[in-house]
Parts: C-alpha cells; sequence; structure tokens
C-alpha cells in the first residue's frame, strides 16, 4: 500500500464508514486516496451503476460495507428482499472487484450470520453449520453468500477477497431509531427523550442478557489493520474478549450515567429478554493483535452521548 492506493468504501457515509473517515482524517497518513460512498453515488444492486462508479474511482482496494439493512419486524416482513438486493450488491461489488483489477476487498459480515442452534464461544469455522435464525434468514444467507463468493474467488482466479465479523457495533452516526435501531443507540435515544420529558426510564426485560459491544472507532481501526495486512481469506471476528461482557442492565446504567439521568428507571419484564447470550470469541484476533487496546466501554460510551447530544437534530432517529 502507499502513494498509488486508491481505497473505496461502500456504505460510506453509515455507522462504520463514518467511523473508518473519521480515524482516517484523524490519525497518520500513509499516503492513500480515500473515497466514501452513499447510496446517492450509485444503486449497487444495479450492475452497470456498480462498473460506471468503479470506472470512476479505479480503486485498488474496497472496503464493502454497503447493505440493506432492518430491524427485526422489517427482516420478518421481508425476508426475500433483503436476500435478493443484498446478494445483488455483494455479487456486483465482487464482480467489478474481480473485473477491474482491484487488489484486496475487506467486506463487512454479521454475527447474526451464525446459525441459531450453536455451541458458545462461536468461532469463524462455524459459519455455516446450521441455519440462521429464522427471523432474519434472507439477510443473514446474503451474507453467509460473501464469504463463498470470496472462496470462490480466490480459488479461481487467486483473489484477496476476504471479511471481518464484528460483534455489536456502537458510535457517533449510529441509527438511533427506536424501531430499527440496535441496544445502545436505542438506549440512547430513550434516555435523551426520558430526561428532556421528565418521564421514567424503561428497560425492556431483566436486563440480564449479556452481549459484546465494540466501539466504532476501534472497529473501524481494525478494519483498517485487516485491510493493510491480514492475509487470509477466512474471515475473522472482530470483537472485545469474552470477559468483557457487558449486561443489558449495565449497558443502560452507563448510557443513564453519560446523559447524567436522575430520574426513574423501570424494568419491563413483560417484555422479553432474548437470546441470553451470543459469545464470539476473539482468540484469532488476539493471535495476531495481542496488545490491542480497545476503548473503555464507558469511555466510548460517553463519547457517542456526547456526540448525539451535539447532533440530536440531524441524528439518524
Amino acid at each position: 500500500m502507499g502513494d498509488n492506493t486508491v481505497v473505496m468504501v461502500t456504505g460510506g457515509t453509515g455507522l462504520v464508514g463514518s467511523a473508518i473517515k473519521y480515524v482516517v482524517e484523524n490519525g497518520e497518513d500513509p499516503g492513500e486516496t480515500w473515497v466514501f460512498l452513499s447510496s446517492k453515488d450509485a444503486d449497487l444492486s444495479d450492475v452497470h451503476q456498480t462498473r460506471a462508479i468503479f470506472e470512476k474511482v479505479r480503486p485498488t482496494h474496497v472496503i464493502h460495507l454497503a447493505a440493506i439493512v432492518g430491524g427485526l419486524f422489517k427482516n420478518l416482513k421481508y425476508n426475500l428482499d433483503f436476500f435478493r438486493k443484498n446478494i445483488s450488491i455483494n455479487d456486483n461489488v465482487l464482480a467489478m472487484s474481480h473485473e477491474f483489477r482491484v487488489k484486496k476487498v475487506v467486506s463487512c459480515l454479521s454475527t447474526c450470520i451464525f446459525p441459531d442452534k450453536t455451541t458458545y464461544p462461536i468461532d469463524e469455522t462455524m459459519i455455516h453449520n446450521g441455519p440462521p435464525h429464522n427471523s432474519n434468514f434472507g439477510y443473514s444467507y446474503a451474507k453467509r453468500m460473501i464469504d463463498v463468493l470470496n472462496k470462490g474467488y480466490n480459488q479461481s482466479y487467486g483473489s484477496m477477497f476476504t471479511a471481518v465479523i464484528p460483534t455489536n457495533v456502537f458510535g457517533p452516526d449510529d441509527n438511533f431509531n427506536l424501531e430499527d435501531g440496535h441496544v445502545i443507540p436505542g438506549l440512547m435515544n430513550k434516555a435523551y427523550c426520558a430526561k428532556r420529558d421528565g418521564t421514567d426510564f424503561t428497560i425492556w426485560g431483566s436486563g440480564a442478557p449479556l452481549r459484546q459491544f465494540i466501539y466504532s472507532h476501534d472497529l473501524a481501526r481494525l478494519m483498517i489493520w485487516v485491510m493493510r495486512e491480514y492475509k487470509e481469506i477466512d474471515p475473522i471476528i472482530l470483537s472485545v474478549g469474552e470477559e468483557d461482557e457487558v449486561s443489558i442492565k449495565d449497558a443502560a446504567m452507563s448510557v443513564l450515567k453519560a446523559f447524567d439521568f436522575k430520574g426513574n428507571v423501570v424494568f419491563d419484564t413483560t417484555k422479553s429478554d432474548g437470546q441470553f447470550k451470543k459469545t464470539a470469541s476473539n482468540k484469532k484476533l488476539r493471535q495476531y493483535l495481542p496488545e490491542f487496546q480497545f476503548t473503555p466501554f464507558h469511555q466510548a460510551i460517553q463519547e457517542t452521548v456526547d456526540w448525539f447530544n451535539a447532533n440530536y437534530a440531524t441524528a439518524r432517529k
């Protein structure tokens, strides 16, 4: 990598893309050119528009984040649409990467692709061991197929296409929508409203389930490392360790502390807890980067809350 390197980031304006942009702009300058695309630049499910954007940018490296995503209820309703649209996006991006002789592609998968029935901790070898959870099978299978395409392109052409699997990501530029957002941004939006309106703060369920959360800026640093250094086709899980799992209750309390919320906290135990834990192993990551320092959870929460307070008017919600 160096002066002739052009890195194109698809889905470049979302949570992870924004974090990569922040890290690149605030880090050392290795002489790379970075291009961050949004859905306004091209509909990547259309092969002609995908080819046109590759023709225009001429990337040497691609970080592929673009996907059609939605919350639980959207997934349930649109499984077929999610499958077909994401299959098209992924197939087009990798086909054009091959056609334009891109040296390396790093795609972003999700822990939801793992089998619903599995043993814990989950690791990179278990992706195809059984069907994913039925609620979002369309999105999950489409993401799994990236791993199949990566292996196929490597076998047929020697292509260096790989993928990362992050655990629960949060940070600035997240989607704070209460219906479609994930756990932490949802808690932040609820806390903001409860403080503003002087109402109780309600946690759905008992707050006992455990999750591994990764700060988007840490994920960005790791993804840039994968692009520059990681030489395997097989994916790599990017996550804090098993020992850093946080309960939903502790995550909520950390959010409330960051907002300086002084009101009542209520647990609505009529709501389901969902899966108690979905522990992922970061053993492979630690073999490569034993010294990597993750941002302390409370600090990452505070930085995200500060961003949300400052950008409330324009944040996605």
